[in-house]
């Protein structure tokens, strides 16, 4: 009993700080757009979160080698990162009353949220899969919840960075954090570089 609160404690830390990740890029994707299109995107974002996370489940036992997957999933996640700065420099020229309003392009955007959801699904699930220790209640749990924190916090997080600047550049600093994690983390599954025993759990 002991073990099984301290594996939920577990998961749901996991879940809380990934799906915030997940939330983070779908939220700042979506600022730039008017009310209906932001809806669209966060519905595509939280749907795609879903099927991936799924798909995932399916091929959990055999992503732990992945390690090339780790280090294209960073990378992807830093040309998103160039991507969102640009949106967010334009979002914040579309403020000035002398500017025409033009939002991003709906189509590339949504292929902006799949690409993120399709890393942070990979490693959400790896987490959470690990984490429950082959109990499967415990990871249909996790990963059910883990997609219920990206429909809550992804809107919270698209209404603050349209309310304040600020919030969407903090954003940018965590996606880019995960981004080095999962190259680094990657490279040191491969034996490039050496992590110290302390830090691994943070790649």
């Amino acid at each position: 009993m002991l073990e099984q609160t301290l594996v939920l404690t577990q998961i749901i830390f996991i879940d809380v700080i990934m799906a915030a990740d997940n939330a983070i890029i779908i939220g700042m994707i979506a600022a730039s757009f008017a009310p209906k299109h932001r809806n669209q995107i966060i519905l595509w974002g939280v749907l795609g979160a879903l099927v991936f996370r799924i798909i995932f489940a399916f091929f959990a036992s055999y992503l732990f080698g992945f390690a090339y997957v780790k280090i294209i999933g960073g990378l992807l996640l830093i040309w998103i990162v160039n991507d969102l700065r640009r949106d967010l420099f334009n979002l914040k020229k579309i403020k000035s009353p002398t500017k025409v309003s033009k939002e991003p392009s709906f189509v590339q955007s949504v292929y902006k949220v799949l690409f993120a959801d399709i890393t942070l699904s990979f490693d959400n699930v790896i987490a959470v899969v690990a984490a429950a220790k082959d109990n499967f209640n415990l990871m249909i749990f996790g990963l059910v919840m883990s997609v219920l924190l990206v429909v809550t916090l992804a809107r919270f997080f698209a209404e603050q960075i349209k309310k304040h600047m600020w919030f969407g550049y903090i954003g940018l600093f965590v996606i880019l954090i995960v981004a080095l994690q999962l190259i680094i983390g990657g490279l040191h599954d491969l034996g490039v570089v050496s992590i110290n025993k302390s830090f691994e759990t943070l790649f």
